[in-house]
């Protein structure tokens, strides 16, 4: 029997690899939909029914949580998190299940699995005990990073960082003297660390923090241009697609 299912996830290319892995995990889940966004989800869900929805946290204009808040989610979801195991522990406690990033084919049919047997006869669940818990799971950001200086290992706290740059297949952390230092974690897997009142990720390369922003001019395309202290060695640019969450972001 056909599995109807809708992908809500924000990087396209996780999301097609899921499209994928679903497709050789089990050919009758049938993707009906794959959306990037709070806003995109929300109008499809109101207009669309699926039976399994694969949610991401981070979503291109803000928190999946806010999907709850705007439509009702009939489905059982499966969530896709690059969040540690504090959080992980929330999922479980509320038997909805989960996917650590990034997603193998065993994961997934277990996954599958698990809908199978328990969620595809009874979809309901208390959704809005879940996204509560998550949310008081994730209050406790991450304070400090452990980085390494020449020979030795030290900590930068977190109210200390200026923001965080992707360069190649690396990222690095730069506090507000401008010092730099090579760290463990993509900005993806970043995100999740970071106080989301604090910090933005106004683009592919850069995740900002909101003490580091020296000033703000407009841009083509009503894009936004930022200056940074300390400076940035090359433009920073808000992406277009980040343009309105960021002024969102900015009015808190």
């Amino acid at each position: 029997m056909k599995v109807n299912v809708v992908i809500i996830e924000d990087e396209k290319h996780a999301a097609e690899k899921l499209e994928r892995q679903l497709a050789v995990v089990d050919p009758e889940f049938q993707v009906l939909a794959s959306l990037d966004s709070v806003k995109q989800a929300v109008v499809w869900l109101r207009e669309n029914t699926a039976d399994l929805v694969f949610l991401d946290i981070h979503l291109a204009d803000g928190l999946c949580f806010r999907i709850f808040d705007e439509v009702e989610v009939n489905a059982p979801v499966i969530f896709t998190t690059a969040y540690d195991q504090y959080a992980i522990q929330a999922f479980k406690v509320n038997s909805v299940d989960y996917l650590l990033k990034p997603i193998n084919k065993y994961d997934l049919a277990q996954a599958i699995d698990k809908y199978q047997t328990y969620h595809r006869q009874e979809p309901t669940a208390n959704y809005s005990a879940l996204v509560q818990t998550l949310k008081d799971s994730m209050s406790h950001y991450q304070k400090r990073f452990m980085v390494v200086h020449g020979d030795s290992i030290r900590t930068v706290q977190t109210d200390d960082l200026a923001y965080f740059f992707a360069e190649g297949k690396y990222a690095f952390l730069v506090d507000r003297t401008g010092e730099r230092y090579l760290i463990e974690f993509t900005l993806e897997a970043l995100l999740p660390r970071l106080n989301p009142d604090d910090f933005f990720r106004v683009n592919r390369q850069l995740i900002v923090s909101f003490q580091a922003i020296h000033a703000m001019h407009t841009w083509f395309k009503r894009r936004i241009k930022l200056e940074l202290d300390p400076p940035f060695d090359k433009e920073v640019i808000v992406a277009a697609e980040r343009v309105k969450e960021f002024k969102d972001w900015l009015n808190r």
